[in-house]
């Protein structure tokens, strides 16, 4: 019998909608129940692609006689954290803080104010590796209720003192000696063998990938700027060189399908855990295209077109890891399996190409496909790629969760318009198009966002900060890519919301609005996860928006939000890509380019190279076109199509030359 979670949005709750737990949604109404039974609130924080979230729910959740004692000695929410991700937040911070890690399964005990006594990820229905069980955690939680209650409100109270304390963040200038040591910081990390940071497991580095590109090939490179001479720039190019090689011809990529896998257990890429993000692939989609992986740009796209894509025009969340109850059994082969698909000699031909052995590489004697080299015969590649893909149609899908996050989504729409104009592919443009209506129609209410929606019916779930700036992000890039102006009046929308109701008084932003649900505190995450934060997103927002329109007021507030971010880039650039890309971008302009002129191949090989310069926002337009501030005023030169290329407030003369205008400025 279905449980209270039947009646959620959240494809993460509604797999949990039968589990024998008397489940309850994040609201103040479990918290009035706890209260009245005098009960401790047990908070169980997920995903619905967390593999380890479906291991404790089959061991714990659908167990009948644990969910008895769930249900008699705690009131028991469930919570989707994409769907709530300032929930997450606070109670991620407090698991942090009490245990020194984070991750999902998140498992915290609450008091009936919502302070955590208890915090811990997953835990086994039995005994193992250390661990108590589950059963055993819940019996000695539910008897400190019960018998400690003195011990248990003061780990409570300093866990509330901790989250509550007023951020005292300290801002300063990102300049060219932050980013340099950033890059010197990141080549300590980097690993020269395999590519990427650390050791395992390995997750896409995106966006500190995309600063280091800036910095390498970036407007200050080759003019004289410390983060952009010399050694710094060979160490840039050096690690984003390997990173994307690396990722793209390992286990993590898919090789026949296209799209990035959430991270890799190893350090050598080979075997991924494999749930595949909207989030990872919108953004490495559009490093790609921009570093010039057209091939991986073109099959992640076409991946998410096919895969992700919603029948309303927006992108699913995720890809599940699992299919059969099998993490990998989807995307992994034997050697048997490839000659089954392709005959025995392409099937011996792709197992030598693709590394796949008797031994196997990953699991029961199968393999991830790797494609180390690039074999001599492309065109066979791509028909044995092609015949695989179809082989594979026929196994049984893993499952996907199909709702639409609006941040995910606006990130979605940046790298289509990124792939889109850079390669040359107009059906990408609209593909983002179609996403960024949905958003307005559906998301966008009286000029308030809505983080979620699924089946073309908009969740209740206010949007967070990283909505807003994301969002923003993405209507400005179909600004750049259509010359639709509309697009700019809906980012002014949304920014401007976000300046009105999430800015803090040292001129960065919180997570949450100012009139949003009260949690036990105000979130403020600034640095950068999976996905960009939400202040750095904001800060590459407004820069955008200030560049389009010039608008000193947004480019203020991004230069403000940006000062916040300073110490985080000094101190941990791993976690602070976004901000140093912004930064570094922000340092020499962006470079604002307007191309003007009537269609043709002159006003096209303009477009190609302004697209081209990197950080650039770039907006193409015929004579007369006005909606558009830096189109504004500006026409043909002698009969031709021109670019205008203006940064730091200073515009140098037109010019009608691809060849002038690809020239690095002086």
């Amino acid at each position: 019998m279905p449980n209270r979670l039947s009646e959620a949005t959240s494809p993460y709750l509604l797999q949990h909608q039968q589990n024998p737990v008397d489940w309850r949604e994040w609201g103040e109404e479990a918290f009035t129940e706890a209260r009245e039974r005098n009960l401790p609130v047990l908070l169980s924080v997920g995903y619905a692609a967390c593999h380890w979230c479906h291991v404790m729910a089959h061991e714990s959740f659908e167990d009948e006689a644990t969910a008895a004692y769930m249900n008699a000695h705690f009131v028991n929410v469930k919570v989707d954290r994409e769907e709530r991700p300032d929930v997450d937040a606070v109670y991620m911070s407090a698991t942090t803080a009490m245990t020194g890690q984070g991750g999902w399964p998140m498992t915290c005990v609450l008091d009936h104010e919502g302070a955590p006594f208890f915090a811990g990820t997953y835990f086994p229905d039995r005994p193992r590796h250390g661990m108590p069980s589950f059963r055993q955690l819940l019996e000695a939680l539910a008897d400190a209720w019960q018998n400690r209650a003195d011990d248990v409100q003061r780990a409570a109270g300093q866990i509330r003192d901790h989250l509550q304390q007023s951020a005292r963040l300290e801002s300063g200038l990102i300049g060219e000696e932050t980013l340099t040591q950033a890059v010197r910081t990141l080549a300590g990390d980097f690993d020269a063998e395999r590519g990427g940071f650390g050791g395992a497991p390995k997750f896409p580095p995106s966006m500190v990938l995309e600063f280091l590109r800036r910095v390498s090939t970036g407007s200050t490179a080759g003019t004289g700027s410390t983060a952009g001479t010399g050694s710094t720039t060979e160490s840039a190019r050096l690690m984003l060189d390997a990173g994307c090689i690396a990722m793209a011809r390992g286990g993590i990529y898919d090789q026949i399908g296209g799209g990035f896998a959430r991270y890799s257990v190893d350090a050598g890429w080979v075997v991924p855990h494999f749930e595949k993000m909207l989030y990872d692939n919108a953004q490495l989609l559009g490093l790609y295209a921009r570093w010039g992986g057209d091939r991986v740009a073109t099959e992640t796209a076409d991946f998410m077109l096919r895969e992700l894509r919603t029948p309303e025009g927006g992108f699913a969340s995720a890809l599940d890891a699992d299919s059969e109850g099998v993490e990998g059994r989807f995307y992994a082969w034997t050697p048997d399996q490839l000659r089954e698909a392709l005959g025995a000699e392409d099937g011996a031909w792709a197992a030598e190409v693709f590394t796949v052995t008797e031994a196997g590489t990953f699991e029961h004697g199968a393999s991830t496909l790797q494609l180390r080299t690039d074999p001599d015969d492309l065109a066979r590649l791509e028909d044995v790629k092609r015949r695989l893909l179809a082989a594979r149609a026929g196994r049984v899908r893993p499952e996907r969760d199909d709702k639409v996050v609006a941040a995910w989504n606006g990130l979605a729409i940046s790298g289509l318009c990124d792939a889109g104009t850079l390669l040359g592919r107009p059906d990408y443009v609209a593909a983002a198009a179609e996403a960024g209506r949905l958003l307005v129609d559906l998301h966008l209410v009286d000029g308030r966002l809505l983080r979620v929606s699924r089946d073309g019916v908009a969740g209740r779930h206010a949007g967070v900060l990283e909505d807003h700036g994301c969002v923003a992000s993405g209507f400005l890039a179909l600004v750049q890519a259509t010359g639709d102006a509309a697009w700019l009046e809906h980012a002014r929308v949304v920014l401007d919301d976000a300046l009105a109701r999430f800015r803090a008084l040292d001129g960065g932003f919180h997570d949450t609005a100012e009139d949003a649900e009260a949690l036990l505190a105000r979130p403020r995450e600034l640095s950068d996860n999976a996905s960009p934060s939400g202040s750095s997103s904001m800060v590459h927002a407004l820069a955008t928006y200030a560049a389009l329109t010039g608008s000193g007021e947004h480019r203020s507030a991004a230069e403000e939000a940006l000062a916040v971010l300073s110490r985080l880039a000094e101190r941990a650039p791993r976690f602070a890509g976004w901000a140093l890309a912004a930064a570094q971008t922000m340092l020499d302009g962006p470079d604002e380019i307007a191309v003007v002129g009537r269609p043709g191949p002159e006003r096209d090989a303009l477009e190609r190279v302004a697209r081209r310069r990197t950080g650039a926002v770039v907006v193409v337009g015929e004579p007369g076109d006005d909606a558009i501030p830096l189109l504004a005023g500006r026409g043909e030169v002698d009969g031709q199509p021109a670019a205008y290329v203006c940064r730091s407030l200073v515009c140098a003369l037109p010019v009608t030359d691809p060849e002038d205008l690809a020239r690095p400025p002086r």
